[in-house]
């Protein structure tokens, strides 16, 4: 394993944010579920155990469906307690236009410190001892406000509610908890789901790639200073119009939006959860920044991007819809009928990763 594949694996295979039926036993929740669905038939239709981006379902006596999700960002706001609170909203909200819903509200949570004890903000903050002199020292109080700044002004930004939330000051760890709550409705005659489709599909990106957002690298121990992604409003906005305009044209066979681990993580799990492979070609990725590497191209985690699933005769209808509402869409590579995604920087194999690693792999990324 290269360096880039040894973080990627890490994140897909072994860190808890990729693999939460390791700590959790989600088939007490789909005993729950088959029990209450004898009240409500059909109220459930994408549960918590169906691996893709969002729940969907159905209220009561109503034919339509609603969306919903729940996403942390914690440990993003140590360092930028803004812009982590600011994308955990973000995030949350694009899981549920990943489905084919546009969100309409959100609840939030956040846990911290009693409010007049001292934090430290930035690349030291989870030493709790800054030795780079870059860091600020604030109040518990000070640095929730920052929290809900970022939480509302993603909010202001994409014309969702907030509804509710709660607050507690009894936490006494480095890390505050950072937790929203977004529900919106399908807007799609049928949702969107994450496993690839069919060998063939075009790969197609919605949004440009930056440097920022390198939680995978620190997660896998590749990095010392964890830079989280950066809070993009208006291009946030931009991305969920075009995105929810592409999927009307009903051409979209899969879809998930690019999150933790980025590209590499939003392709790879397609494909696994699909029983099929990929082939994704980076140098055609648009870029925010000049000079970025394979490497960051591949696992960065910058907001406001999407990919899409269509096939090759779809392709020009999907990204004239895409431009229509102004974000900017490339073709990055295809679905194969292989059980693996092999990633490229033009002709040069950046990283190969199995829908499957070998026990003798994941002993090595275990001990990471």
């Amino acid at each position: 394993m290269n360096r880039l594949e040894k973080a990627l694996m890490h994140g897909l295979f072994v860190h808890l944010h990729h693999n939460i039926d390791q700590a959790i036993d989600f088939s007490a929740f789909r005993e729950l579920n088959e029990h209450i669905a004898q009240r409500w038939p059909g109220g459930l239709v994408i549960g918590p155990d169906a691996n893709d981006d969002a729940a969907v379902f159905r209220l009561p006596g109503d034919d339509r469906l609603m969306v919903a999700k729940m996403e942390s960002h914690c440990s993003p706001c140590v360092p930028r307690p803004y812009d982590g609170a600011a994308t955990g909203a973000g995030g949350a909200m694009r899981d549920v236009v990943a489905m084919g819903g546009r969100p309409y509200v959100l609840l939030d949570f956040i846990g911290t410190r009693p409010l007049d004890e001292e934090v430290i903000v930035g690349p030291c903050g989870f030493s709790g001892e800054c030795t780079c002199g870059d860091c600020e020292k604030m109040t518990s109080g000070e640095r929730v406000n920052l929290m809900v700044k970022g939480i509302s002004d993603m909010c202001r930004s994409m014309e969702v509610f907030v509804v509710g939330g709660g607050l507690s000051t009894s936490f006494q760890d480095i890390v505050p908890a950072v937790v929203v709550a977004v529900f919106g409705e399908l807007v799609t005659d049928k949702p969107l789901t994450k496993p690839a489709k069919q060998a063939g599909d075009q790969l197609i990106i919605v949004g440009k790639t930056g440097n920022d957002g390198n939680d995978t690298l620190y997660r896998a121990g590749l990095v010392d200073v964890m830079r989280p992604a950066q809070a993009l409003f208006a291009e946030e906005k931009q991305t969920m119009e075009s995105a929810l305009c592409a999927m009307k044209t009903g051409k979209i066979h899969a879809c998930s939006d690019l999150g933790a681990a980025g590209i590499g993580a939003a392709v790879s799990e397609s494909v696994r959860f699909g029983g099929l492979g990929a082939r994704v070609d980076l140098a055609q990725v648009p870029q925010r920044v000049d000079d970025m590497t394979p490497e960051e191209l591949l696992i960065c985690e910058t907001q406001a991007r999407m990919i899409f699933q269509v096939a090759p005769e779809d392709v020009e209808e999907v990204t004239a819809a895409v431009r229509a509402k102004g974000a900017c869409t490339a073709v990055i590579g295809e679905i194969t009928d292989t059980q693996q995604t092999v990633f490229f920087y033009g002709k040069e194999e950046v990283a190969r990763i199995p829908n499957q690693p070998s026990e003798d792999i994941l002993a090595q990324l275990r001990a990471l």
